[in-house]
């Protein structure tokens, strides 16, 4: 059983009208990420900083 951080925290953009429509993101290890979306918090994606860095930078760049 895995267990899941406690320490969720959603972008600084997401202000108190956008709900739970947005991306909250926490950390287990220095290595390790976890994902989810505020609406289905038991659906989490798990990854490490590399990957989750390049998704960004290609989001911001308008590339996705």
């Amino acid at each position: 059983m895995t267990t899941l951080p406690d320490n969720w925290q959603k972008s600084s953009y997401s202000g108190p009208d956008d709900g739970n429509a947005c991306i909250e993101l926490a950390s287990s290890t220095p290595t390790t990420l976890h994902l989810r979306e505020s609406e289905t918090p038991v659906t989490v994606l798990t990854t490490t900083p590399a990957p989750l860095s390049d998704l960004l930078r290609a989001v911001r760049d308008g590339l996705l």
